[in-house]
């Protein structure tokens, strides 16, 4: 909207900063951060008041989470909040791309929030049936792919070779839903612990929106050998919305936490890097910066197959967090040691670009 204004101004004095990208980037960035901590202590208060008794806790559990009893959840609702209006504000608006990414995240956002809602009213940790929830999340990754890929294209590129890809056709659409459920699904199952998952959202977001600043400048991607993505760019003033919001909540979420996201953030914030990975044809690359998601995931995976074949568990607990809790881990030990792992996975996704 700004960007608009400005342009319809002229751009005129001190406006004119708002022609750039990275400029508008940081301007979200602030927007949301402002925005997520001015609103926090009230919603928090409303959400308390709302919820009573907070989140349901997994009996089966470990012990240590049995004082954070109380806590409300849906806390993603913040993030949504400020992550939207920021966007909003500062994004070109006939720009496709960021529209989809938009569209995903406050869609699974609705997902979660239903499976939140239906957990705190139940008090229950089960929540909206498994395959309901699928469907609902591959309808609207599905429409998502689609209309990415009008855009975009439907082929596939493989790191670490210049501009080489494979046209997929249609199958293209159900292989960048199954991308966004997936990374959806994964930072759902990593945010178990204060601030575990918050942290390498952020990470991964950055990186992304490095890539798709990349990856949408014809100069820098001829450059690099990837595949140059008309309009991509923009996508940094949604990432620096999403970083701002993010930072935003974890002020609250920092322990003792004073709030949870819950699924209405997780899984937002999951399709929204899922879909970024789509935009800008690095879907692959996606498995290394979100390695610490796809850890989580596989392990709930194996956990889960090994105990339904052979009756015994491979881990003490799945997700994998859980399991060096059980080892005698403090949990802020797991979560910095998370966070670490993010940052190097980040780093090397980040290798891909030149590497070829």
């Amino acid at each position: 909207m700004i960007f608009h204004l400005a342009e319809w101004l002229g751009f005129p004095g001190v406006l004119n900063v708002v022609r750039y990208l990275t400029f508008r980037s940081g301007a979200a960035l602030m927007t949301a951060l402002v925005i997520g901590l001015l609103i926090g202590p009230r919603f928090i208060g409303w959400l308390r008041v709302k919820q009573g008794k907070g989140q349901p806790i997994r009996e089966d559990g470990p012990q240590s989470h049995f004082s954070k009893k109380g806590t409300p959840t849906m806390g993603g609702l913040k993030i949504l909040i400020s992550l939207t209006i920021s966007t909003l504000l500062w994004m070109e608006w006939d720009k496709p791309f960021v529209w989809a990414a938009l569209f995903v995240t406050l869609g699974f956002g609705v997902i979660g929030f239903l499976d939140d809602y239906a957990k705190v009213t139940k008090r229950s940790s089960a929540g909206v049936s498994g395959k309901v929830r699928l469907l609902a999340e591959f309808l609207i990754a599905g429409s998502a792919a689609y209309y990415v890929s009008l855009f975009g294209g439907t082929t596939l590129f493989f790191p670490f070779l210049k501009d080489t890809g494979l046209d997929l056709g249609w199958i293209y659409i159900a292989f960048g839903a199954l991308v966004i459920v997936g990374a959806g699904n994964a930072v759902n199952l990593t945010d178990g612990l204060d601030g575990l998952a918050t942290m390498p959202v952020i990470i991964a977001a950055m990186t992304f929106g490095i890539i798709a600043y990349l990856v949408g400048n014809a100069v820098f991607a001829d450059y690099l050998g990837v595949h140059f993505v008309s309009g991509s760019g923009e996508l940094i003033v949604f990432v620096g919305a999403l970083v701002g919001a993010c930072l935003a909540f974890l002020w609250f979420n920092a322990p003792p936490a004073a709030v949870f996201m819950g699924d209405t953030g997780s899984l937002a914030l999951g399709g929204a890097i899922g879909t970024i990975a789509v935009i800008t044809n690095h879907e692959l690359v996606l498995v290394v910066v979100g390695g610490l998601f796809v850890l989580e995931a596989v392990s709930v995976i194996v956990q889960v197959a090994s105990f339904k074949m052979t009756g015994k568990r491979v881990f003490k607990m799945a997700p994998i967090h859980h399991h060096f809790e059980q080892l005698g881990w403090p949990e802020s030990t797991v979560v910095i040691r998370f966070w670490i792992i993010s940052i190097v996975l980040a780093m090397a996704g980040l290798a891909t670009l030149k590497l070829r």
